[in-house]
């Protein structure tokens, strides 16, 4: 799905990108675009490759090409359209086509990259900021399912950014999701139960936390505990009991587990950080972000 995708929005990028020089009018003096020398149009085009998307009619049915200069040069194929490439990401790997370039020369052309080409490239494609500003140029375009799918990309490039999270939250809210929302390692853990607040306390689903953090839990009926053990540490909870375990120890909580729909949640800070894992959180877009160092 992703690989598909970033073809076709390569060419949007490159037009949003370009637009204030590729689609310059050609100057002739008098300002108005209508010089009567076509040789400098036709120069100015062959020295500013334009990528554009063309809708076509086929058989009723709408579908769209890639189109510009350098994919007719180049072609879709073939050495020369590598080298295209890796020219043309040289001027733009700072900004969101890079990012879109970068992902095209790793699966069109992994086998002719060296090692050292593919970490460059994966940092490239990788880079959050990249992607977010990329985002933000499919939600302006209407494209917020696209944007939100991206935004989440740039997440994942970088789990300690609240920005990232912040701005996914803003386009979530123009799908239609709101409340708390729960990020473990920049993914969001599948759970019956959404995070809750509960007397200043943020209260997440204890096994979706747990096996996100790859830890084992084990629930004990008769006593109403639940043991989670991760990495040596070993973290035991009663519900709604403020008294809890942490490697033998006993520690006082400032609120107590409980069970909602049937799953049982936890406050999420101090499983988290009982855990060695980091909590961050985000108001503007209430998310419960949680990562490993």
């Amino acid at each position: 799905m992703r690989k598909s995708w970033m073809i076709l929005v390569s060419c949007l990028l490159a037009v949003s990108l370009m637009s204030g020089t590729v689609l310059a009018k050609p100057g002739n003096g008098n300002g108005n675009g209508n010089g009567n020398s076509a040789d400098k149009k036709e120069k100015n085009t062959e020295a500013k490759p334009v990528a554009q998307t063309v809708k076509e009619e086929d058989k009723g049915k709408v579908k769209e090409t890639v189109t510009s200069v350098t994919y007719a040069t180049y072609g879709g194929n073939g050495h020369n359209g590598y080298k295209g490439l890796l020219k043309a990401i040289e001027n733009v790997k700072d900004k969101p086509a890079g990012a879109v370039i970068a992902e095209l020369l790793l699966t069109r052309y992994n086998l002719q990259l060296t090692p050292e080409k593919k970490a460059e490239l994966e940092a490239i494609k990788e880079k959050d900021a990249a992607l977010s500003a990329l985002a933000d140029i499919l939600d302006k375009n209407g494209s917020v399912t696209d944007a939100v799918y991206v935004e989440k990309e740039a997440i994942k490039a970088n789990v300690k950014n609240l920005d990232s999270y912040k701005k996914l939250g803003k386009l979530y809210e123009k799908t239609g999701k709101n409340g708390v929302k729960l990020y473990v390692n920049g993914e969001e853990p599948a759970s019956g139960v959404a995070p809750i607040l509960k007397n200043g306390s943020t209260f997440v689903p204890f096994r979706a936390i747990s096996e996100a953090l790859e830890a084992g839990v084990i629930w004990n009926k008769e006593e109403r505990s639940v043991t989670v053990t991760r990495d040596g540490i070993t973290v035991k909870l009663f519900i709604d009991k403020k008294l809890a375990y942490v490697d033998g120890k006993q520690v006082t909580l400032q609120a107590p587990p409980a069970i909602i729909n049937g799953s049982t949640v936890v406050p999420v800070r101090f499983v988290s950080e009982a855990l060695k894992a980091t909590v961050k959180w985000e108001p503007v877009s209430r998310s419960v972000v949680i990562y490993e160092e």
